[in-house]
C-alpha cells in the first residue's frame, strides 16, 4: 500500500483556549519536547558557548523518599517540566514532586495510590481555560490517566481518574500488560494518550490512541490503530489478521500543530514484531506517523515508514515540527524518525514528502508462509543516520585478542550479515543493522532553527536474531538482541566503532552537516577511547548555540557546539542519563540545566544513585 494518504485541509484554530495555545515563557518548559511540536530548542542563552566550560552542579534532588532503603535504587527516564521557576518531576518511588528550580527545595508532594508510578518519560502541563486551573497530566504503569492542580499537588478537582483498561481495547484479556509509556499531549481542552501494550504473543490488548475531555476527563474520540471494516487502510490487512492485534501502538511521544489543530501519531510495530505469518499486507497502522484531527481523531493522513514490520521497526522519537526553507518556499514540516535511521521530512499539512522517497527492491523471506514486503521506502535525503549493515571488512580492531574474539563468533555460531531489511532466518542466525533499539530511539532530536539542524543522537550496535518454534509451534526469536554482536563483559562491540554518535541534518538541503562520536569506552586502550557508546535519551538546543544531551552508558553529560560538533563541556554524574535533559530559568532569573541520572533502560546502566542533577554557572 502507498505510504502517503488522502490529506484533508484544516483551518482551525484553538480559540478555546488561548493561554494553552501561546507559547511557552522563555524561561519555562513546559512539555516533554517543551513546545507541543516537540522542538525542545530553548530561547535561554545566558549559557554559551564561551561560558559553558564553568557550568557546574547548583543541586542535587535524591529522588528516593527518606524511608526508602538505601540499597533500593529505581531506575528513571523522566524528563522533569519548568513552569514559573518551579521543576515538576515524576519519580520512580510512586511520587510526583513540585522544586523550587533555585534551590531544589521541595514545595509540594503528590503520592500516587496503590504504589503506582507515572510511566516513563514525563508529564504534560495544562495552563486551564479560564474557568479551571493549570494541571498536570500523567499516565501510570497500573494504565491510569490522573490529573493534580498544579499549584497545591493535590487532584484535579472535577477531573475524575481515567481507567484506559477499558473493554474496548483490552480485547477480553482484561489482566493483559496495558500501561502509559510516555507523558500525554494537550491541545486545546483534549489530552491525548497512547499506550504500551505487549510485543508478543500477537493476540492481546489494542493500540488505540484516545482524546479525553481535559476538564472532566470525559472520553471525546478513539482512533484505532488497526483500520476496522470501511475505514481507511483497512485493506492492508487481509482475511482477520487485524482482529484482537496487539502492538501498533504509540509507545512514545506524540507532537501537536497547534495552529493547524493537527496531532502526529508516531505508530509501533505489530505483535508479533518479528514475524508476520499470520498478517500478511502492509498492516497499516504499524511504523506509521498518522495525522489526525485533535478534536475529533478524525484521520487526516498517514506515512508508513516500513510496510509489513517484521523486524520492530518503530517509529520511537516524538516527532518535531519545523519549516523547511527549500526552492523560495517555506513547507510546514515534520521529522517522522524511524529506528533504521531514516528521516523522512513531509509537509505536514498533507503528508507528502519534501525529499523524494523510492521504494527500494528489499530480500524476500526464507520462512514459508512469510510475505515480506518486496520494497521498502527509502528517501533521497537525508542519508541515514544509522550503520545498515556491515561485513567481516569492519570487525573492531580495539585489540587483536578481542578482533579473534568478535571472529571466532562468527565462526563458532555460524553467524551471517544480513542486508537490509533481510527478514530474519530460521536455518541461522544474522547480524543485523541497525539493531531492534536503533539506530534512533525514544530521545528523538532537537531542533535549532537558527541553524536549520535538526539534531539526534543514535546507537550503533547489531541485533544478533534467529527464528525458532516453541513446542506449541508458534514463531519466537531465540536469538540475542540488540547489542549481542559484542564481548558483553566487557562492553566492547564486535564492529568498528562509533558505537554510537549524535548527528546534525541540515533540513533545507538534507544533508549532514556533522556527525561525531557521543561517548567513550573508558576500557578501551589509550588513544582508542573515543569509540562512542550505545545511549538512550535525547539531546536539547538552546538559542546560544549548545546542544546537551546525556544518554551514554558512560554516565557523561555533555555539551556540544550546535554549528560544529564541537565537545565543549562533559560532566561524569554518578549513573547514566538515559533521559532528556531541560534548561530553565528560576525565580531569580538564572538559567539552569537540569538531567535525571538514575541509570538502566535496556543498555541495563548501572543505578548508582536515583537522582535528578541540576547545572548553572557559578554566582
Amino acid at each position: 500500500m502507498a505510504g502517503i494518504g488522502t490529506a484533508i485541509s484544516l483551518a482551525w484554530a484553538l480559540a478555546s483556549a488561548p493561554a494553552c495555545a501561546r507559547d511557552a515563557a522563555p524561561g519555562d518548559w513546559q512539555s516533554y519536547g517543551r513546545d507541543a511540536g516537540g522542538t525542545r530548542f530553548s530561547p535561554l542563552a545566558q549559557i554559551t558557548p564561551a561560558n559553558v566550560a564553568r557550568l557546574a552542579r547548583a543541586w542535587t534532588f535524591d529522588m528516593r523518599p527518606p524511608e526508602t532503603p538505601q540499597a533500593r535504587l529505581a531506575v528513571s527516564q523522566m524528563t522533569p517540566l519548568a513552569i514559573d521557576g518551579i521543576l515538576y518531576l515524576a519519580t520512580p518511588y510512586s511520587r510526583i514532586v513540585a522544586l523550587d528550580g533555585d534551590s531544589g527545595r521541595v514545595i509540594w508532594t503528590h503520592v500516587l495510590p496503590d504504589g503506582d508510578q507515572v510511566g516513563g518519560r514525563g508529564m504534560e502541563y495544562w495552563a486551564g481555560d479560564g474557568k479551571v486551573g493549570p494541571r498536570l497530566f500523567y499516565g501510570t504503569r497500573g494504565g491510569l490517566l490522573g490529573a493534580i492542580d498544579l499549584r497545591s499537588g493535590k487532584p484535579a478537582p472535577g477531573f475524575a481518574t481515567v481507567n484506559l483498561k477499558t473493554a474496548d481495547v483490552m480485547n477480553g484479556m482484561p489482566d493483559a500488560a496495558y500501561a502509559i509509556n510516555s507523558a500525554p499531549v494537550v491541545a486545546g481542552n483534549v489530552v491525548i494518550t497512547g499506550s504500551r501494550v505487549q510485543e508478543s504473543p500477537a493476540i492481546g490488548p489494542n493500540g488505540d490512541v484516545r482524546g479525553w475531555d481535559a476538564r472532566t476527563g470525559k472520553l471525546l474520540w478513539t482512533f484505532h490503530s488497526i483500520p476496522r471494516p470501511g475505514e481507511p487502510g483497512h485493506g492492508s490487512w487481509t482475511d482477520d489478521g487485524w482482529k484482537r492485534r496487539s502492538g501498533v501502538n504509540v509507545w512514545n511521544l506524540m507532537s501537536v500543530d497547534r495552529e493547524r489543530g493537527i496531532a502526529f501519531l508516531p505508530f509501533a510495530a505489530p505483535a508479533y514484531d518479528r514475524i508476520g505469518v499470520d498478517r500478511k499486507g502492509a498492516n497499516l497502522f504499524s511504523s506509521t506517523l498518522v495525522a489526525v484531527d485533535v478534536r475529533t481523531g478524525r484521520y487526516l493522513w498517514h506515512f508508513q515508514a516500513v510496510h509489513h514490520d517484521i523486524w520492530d521497526y518503530d517509529l520511537p522519537g516524538q516527532p518535531t515540527l519545523f519549516d523547511v526553507k527549500r526552492n523560495g518556499r517555506t513547507i510546514p514540516a515534520v521529522a517522522a524518525v524511524s529506528k533504521t535511521g531514516f528521516i523522512f521530512l513531509l509537509d505536514r499539512r498533507n503528508g507528502k514528502p519534501i525529499y523524494k522517497v523510492t521504494e527500494m527492491p528489499v530480500p524476500p523471506s526464507s520462512i514459508a508462509g512469510e510475505e515480506a514486503s518486496p520494497t521498502q521506502p527509502v528517501p533521497s535525503a537525508p542519508p541515514s543516520i544509522s550503520r545498515q549493515s556491515m561485513t567481516l571488512d569492519d570487525i573492531a580492531t580495539l585489540t587483536p585478542e578481542h578482533r579473534q574474539y568478535c571472529l571466532d563468533r562468527i565462526r563458532d555460531e555460524k553467524l551471517t550479515f544480513a542486508a537490509p531489511f533481510e527478514p530474519l532466518r530460521s536455518d541461522h542466525p544474522t547480524i543485523r543493522f541497525p539493531g531492534s533499539g536503533g539506530g534512533p530511539n525514544l530521545g528523538g532530536g532537537t531542533f535549532d532553527p537558527q541553524l536549520g539542524y535538526y539534531i539526534i543522537n543514535t546507537t550503533e550496535v547489531a541485533s544478533v536474531e534467529q527464528m525458532g518454534r516453541d513446542p506449541q509451534g508458534n514463531w519466537y526469536n531465540v536469538g540475542k538482541g540488540p547489542g549481542a554482536f559484542a564481548d558483553r563483559g566487557r562492553r566492547w562491540m564486535c564492529h568498528t566503532p562509533p558505537w554510537g554518535q549524535i548527528s546534525a541534518v541540515n533540513v533545507h538541503d538534507g544533508t549532514i552537516a556533522w556527525q561525531v562520536p557521543l561517548g567513550v569506552t573508558d576500557s578501551a586502550p589509550a588513544g582508542k577511547q573515543a569509540t562512542g557508546r550505545p545511549n538512550i535519551g535525547g539531546p536539547m538546543a538552546t538559542a546560544s548555540g549548545l546542544v546537551f544531551v546525556g544518554a551514554t552508558d558512560d554516565a557523561r553529560f555533555r555539551a556540544f557546539e550546535s554549528r560544529s560538533g564541537k565537545e565543549l563541556w562533559t560532566m561524569t554524574l554518578e549513573a547514566a542519563a538515559h533521559a532528556t535533559p531541560i534548561t530553565f530559568t528560576g525565580k531569580s532569573g538564572r538559567q539552569h540545566v537540569a538531567i535525571v541520572s538514575a541509570g538502566g533502560s535496556y543498555l541495563n546502566s548501572r543505578a548508582n544513585v536515583s537522582q535528578l542533577v541540576v547545572f548553572a554557572l557559578p554566582q
